[in-house]
């Protein structure tokens, strides 16, 4: 077993994208990943100016409904504060990294798979 109890490592999602869309989208491949592959940890990881999405109620039920298929959803914390979003604000459930770059990056050392949206 792997840290996130999973048999294997995980696919990770970079979301970085233009608009709410692009980030909706991404709560779409990462459910499609999740039925496709049911034994796999799926993580999406949230970079860029679309990250301050995550505090916004419109979102609430992407992120419960993820978070219910056991998605991680992750903000980068320098996104955020380049956005000048408080983390404090961000919908429950959604945790931070540090760095997306690094976290990608860790991942991948890992053995997960990367899929940029």
């Amino acid at each position: 077993m792997t840290e996130n109890g999973h048999s294997s490592p995980g696919l990770v999602l970079h979301a970085y994208g233009p608009d709410a869309q692009h980030l909706l989208g991404s709560f779409r491949s990462a459910l499609n990943a999740v039925a496709a592959l049911p034994h796999a940890a799926i993580e999406i990881v949230v970079q860029g100016p679309v990250v301050a999405q995550l505090c916004e109620e419109e979102f609430a039920e992407s992120v419960s409904n993820a978070l219910a298929a056991g998605i991680a959803i992750n903000a980068c914390a320098n996104s955020l504060r380049s956005a000048g979003v408080d983390a404090g604000a961000l919908l429950p459930g959604v945790g931070q990294v540090p760095s997306a770059v690094a976290h990608l990056a860790q991942r991948q050392w890992d053995g997960w798979s990367y899929i940029r949206l």
